[in-house]
């Protein structure tokens, strides 16, 4: 579980908030604090009061793949190779066993043609496909995605959501602006204003807001 009391950070209020295994999706007007929420879960900031532990532990000492809104944030590396070899070399993870999860990851993504290409020659979505497979290469316990399904085309969302099915991560937890997207997770949080207004199933969300600015009638949750 992952246990929210308290926290306190920039625009963020949220006393109390509890988030079970799955994939938890958060929607919400811009500025709400979706990005700045995924920054506290993924240990890229720490509240500055109360606490936000992933089964009794800080994030920094969990296991987390974090894929950035902006693709080109996501690159440390010229090549893609590099780029997905980078999280096991940071370990020092063998030569050997590293070139193989390496080879094994971008083939079971369908992305093993880009291998030897640049980062820089990229286009977007390619960008947040490679991004997405060294977030995942260490088989991380969490995943946390800052809309990154706002570059893909529709068959690649629909392959994101596969991935992240079988990544044998614990808790995946991702902010998206495609209410298609968030129906389709596990559990739904909506933000206003730094808080956390409707927390619970899609099913269970989506009737709440139904009718707001965020949330107009055109679009309903296919029940």
């Amino acid at each position: 579980m992952i246990a929210i009391r308290g926290l306190r950070y920039r625009c963020l209020a949220i006393d109390a908030l509890e988030i079970a295994p799955g994939i938890t999706s958060m929607i919400g007007p811009n500025g709400s604090g979706k990005s700045t929420f995924l920054k506290i879960c993924s240990g890229i900031a720490e509240p500055e009061s109360g606490t936000l532990l992933i089964d009794n532990e800080s994030p920094r000492l969990t296991g987390i793949g974090y894929v950035n809104e902006f693709p080109d944030r996501n690159i440390l590396f010229p090549t893609v190779k590099d780029e997905l070899a980078s999280p096991l070399r940071f370990r020092f993870t063998p030569c050997t066993e590293t070139e193989r999860a390496v080879r094994d990851c971008a083939g079971s993504l369908g992305i093993g043609h880009l291998l030897d290409r640049r980062m820089q020659d990229l286009s977007g979505g390619e960008k947040v496909l490679v991004a997405f497979a060294a977030a995942i290469i260490t088989r991380p316990r969490v995943i946390v995605l800052d809309e990154c399904d706002s570059h893909l085309d529709a068959g690649r969302c629909r392959w994101l959501e596969e991935a992240l099915r079988v990544s044998g991560a614990v808790y995946v937890i991702r902010c998206t602006q495609q209410m298609e997207t968030a129906a389709l997770g596990d559990h739904l949080l909506y933000l206003e204003k730094g808080r956390v207004l409707h927390a619970g199933t899609p099913a269970e969300v989506f009737p709440q807001i139904s009718g707001t600015s965020f949330y107009p009638l055109s679009w309903r949750w296919p029940a």
